[in-house]
């Protein structure tokens, strides 16, 4: 059976694990200041970092469009593939998954022929690493040979049990985006408090706020660890505070037995709306669904 697994660019999936595991990935498109440009394509994630901390301007992504989702199924439907999973951003904090649903929906109607081709569309419910490690996992599954039915079984176990936290080091971009609003809320700066947010189903919440930088990374091990399914993985997604993003890894690897499953760096679609200061943690917490 021919499956392709897609996603789009807020998965933070690294360059190289896209072309190991044949992963389709769908980039966002970004302004910033006059510049209009596209994830992955125009610059590189270390790269972004780099610009959002120099310019004045503040990022503003564009959810990928129901036409350029038409496009894609069209275009493998051409290639013969039996089925199509694709796995989103959270749809609560982008049209990105009801646009794709809509292109499926217009394009059956359209082309009723295509209904041979399976196209599945998977709700993440979470960002970054977060639907990153899964869809590589996912991936490994379709490559040892295992059943559409499987593999989106096992995504939607996944997401039913994801959790994020962002460790606070500079809000200001967050406090401008707004997509964050527990970030966008926190007063605690001028006295030197670091928060700890919560990210799970697309609700932010404040669950800890640690003066200074080495505290907030000792409470975030002690908080975190405290949420995470013993013996499961974990990822990291970095960004451009090297040295408290080692100081974490190395101190919660020792909480909870184990290195990280996965580490990335924050791509344009997610720096957009968290910044370049920040650590992103991603845990197996209890089923909510």
């Amino acid at each position: 059976m021919k499956v392709k697994l897609i996603t789009d660019s807020a998965s933070d999936i690294t360059p190289e694990d896209e072309k190991k595991y044949g992963i389709d990935i769908m980039p966002f498109d970004i302004t910033l200041g006059d510049e209009s440009l596209r994830e992955r394509v125009d610059f590189t994630a270390p790269e972004f970092l780099e610009m959002i901390d120099k310019s004045e301007f503040l990022p503003k992504t564009s959810q990928i469009t129901e036409i350029r989702f038409a496009e894609k199924f069209e275009h493998y439907y051409n290639e013969d593939y039996d089925a199509i999973i694709m796995v989103l951003i959270n749809s609560t904090g982008s049209k990105t998954y009801e646009n794709a649903l809509l292109a499926r929906k217009n394009l059956l109607e359209e082309h009723p022929e295509m209904a041979k081709m399976r196209i599945e569309i998977i709700d993440s419910h979470c960002y970054s690493l977060g639907y990153g490690y899964p869809v590589i996992e996912a991936a490994k599954k379709l490559i040892a040979g295992q059943s559409v039915d499987n593999v989106v079984a096992y995504l939607t176990d996944m997401f039913n049990n994801c959790e994020i936290y962002i460790i606070g080091f500079n809000l200001r971009h967050m406090k401008k985006s707004g997509r964050i609003n527990a970030a966008a809320a926190f007063l605690g700066e001028l006295m030197g408090l670091k928060p700890l947010i919560s990210l799970i189903d697309g609700e932010s919440e404040v669950v800890k706020k640690s003066r200074g930088e080495k505290n907030a990374i000792a409470d975030a091990v002690q908080y975190i660890s405290g949420r995470a399914v013993p013996e499961t993985p974990w990822e990291i997604l970095r960004t451009s505070v090297t040295a408290l993003e080692d100081e974490f890894i190395k101190q919660y690897s020792a909480k909870v037995g184990r290195p990280p499953e996965m580490q990335s760096i924050a791509g344009a679609a997610v720096a957009s709306n968290t910044g370049p200061y920040i650590i992103g943690v991603i845990i197996r917490g209890n089923a909510r669904r």
